[in-house]
């Protein structure tokens, strides 16, 4: 097993209302996990997820991960 620390950010906070805001949770996850894995694991919806960065470099879903990454995870975010 492997643990990443996942910050959650915008309107993917309501499915950790817990979390307080800017902070991390670990979350253990099996040897060669990867960032699609993550996702699904933590239960959040696929079409609600935009952008992921894993130790401040943008990743795709099937990128893998190591013990210790710092995953960043976002929402489509609009604005003007």
């Amino acid at each position: 097993m492997i643990t990443v620390y996942v910050r959650v950010f915008a309107t993917l906070r309501r499915h950790f209302p817990n979390l307080k805001l800017g902070e991390a949770m670990p979350v253990e996850l099996p040897e060669g996990a990867t960032v699609g894995q993550l996702v699904e694991h933590l239960g959040l919806p696929a079409d609600e997820v935009k952008v992921v960065f894993v130790n401040g470099i943008v990743r795709g879903v099937e990128s893998p991960l190591a013990a210790g990454d710092e995953v960043g995870i976002f929402p489509p975010v609009g604005g003007g």
